[in-house]
């Protein structure tokens, strides 16, 4: 509750849009140059100084929640690192210039650029963690699904309510070892699991349109910087999305504490996660089912973007043209 007097936090202005789909397009483009060169670290780097050139410029006063790492542990866009033209809004910034490094490494499908912006203090400052995370889309009643039940309660709790049978739906998971046993349960429970090698951010906003994905749920364990960044985009879709830190060794719970996390056990929420008004965009590095990648023309350079707004629940999808040298120093 706001005390009397206090001023309310402002929502984020709409006309920030149009500028955070530049800052994304040209930390895309940058990742782009580098698609399929076989160096992660090298297309991440651009990403990062691409972004980071086009935030200072921005018209306001930001600081970092979700970054590249913790504060004297990445030398650009660190956690709680300020970062705008010191004009402007407070606001939270979440950032992950190249979600999907592998892909674009190898030239693989599914690689973004993306970015949130939010009223200050409305994004949970999580650390470089693992998350637990179940999400699905708009349209269904309130408290759903649940990371406390299991994989097969939910499957039944979302196909009761879809009015259909276990094996019509589909839950995306990341392919990964420590997933085997949540597969198998999947399966056990007759949905059918679509998995992704990288990039689950964009996993988490397919459950927002399930008609064109195919995707009715997420499920199981990534990163908890993404998994914030991905509640941000779900609040302007609509949906609903929990997540639990897995704190589990005595480094990360006191990483956690320094970041202001007391108690390491919580569940999270949508609104825990991402709160306020939030604007988030995502441009295609790579072609994936979310985004097109970027197109390298003779002279001009083609950029697909989304920006998801939560005041007016509003989705944009921006094609963008630019000139050959957009972007570079």
């Amino acid at each position: 509750m706001i005390e009397t007097g206090t001023p309310r936090p402002q929502p984020v202005p709409r006309t920030l849009a149009l500028e955070l789909a530049r800052v994304t397009e040209r930390a895309a483009i940058a990742a782009a140059r580098l698609r399929g060169k076989g160096d992660e670290k090298a297309a991440d780097q651009a990403a990062v100084d691409a972004m980071r050139a086009e935030l200072a410029g921005l018209p306001i006063r930001g600081t970092v929640v979700i970054g590249e790492g913790e504060r004297d542990e990445a030398p650009m866009l660190f956690i709680g690192e300020r970062l705008g033209s010191g004009e402007g809004p407070e606001v939270d910034i979440a950032v992950d210039p190249l979600e999907g490094t592998t892909l674009c490494a190898k030239d693989m499908p599914g690689a973004i650029a993306v970015m949130a912006v939010a009223q200050r203090g409305s994004l949970l400052a999580a650390p470089d963690v693992y998350m637990q995370k179940i999400a699905i889309g708009p349209g269904y009643p309130s408290g759903l699904v649940d990371l406390d039940a299991s994989p097969a309660e939910n499957i039944r709790a979302l196909a009761r309510a879809k009015a259909c049978p276990p094996d019509q739906i589909t839950a995306l998971i990341l392919d990964r070892p420590r997933h085997a046993g949540l597969i198998a349960n999947v399966r056990e429970a007759g949905a059918s699991v679509r998995l992704i090698t990288d990039g689950d951010v964009a996993g988490i906003i397919f459950t927002a349109s399930p008609e064109e994905t195919g995707v009715d749920i997420y499920l199981g364990t990534g990163a908890a910087p993404e998994g914030v960044l991905a509640a941000a985009a779900l609040r302007c879709m609509g949906g609903q999305m929990q997540g639990r830190l897995i704190l589990d060794t005595a480094e990360r719970r006191r990483r956690a504490q320094e970041m202001g996390i007391r108690d390491f056990d919580r569940k999270y929420e949508l609104n825990d996660l991402a709160g306020g008004d939030v604007i988030v965009a995502a441009t295609g590095v790579t072609d994936g089912s979310l985004l097109r990648g970027v197109r390298f023309r003779q002279d001009r350079i083609q950029t697909e973007t989304l920006v998801y707004r939560s005041e007016a629940g509003t989705i944009r999808r921006i094609l963008g043209e630019h000139r050959r040298d957009f972007g570079r120093a």
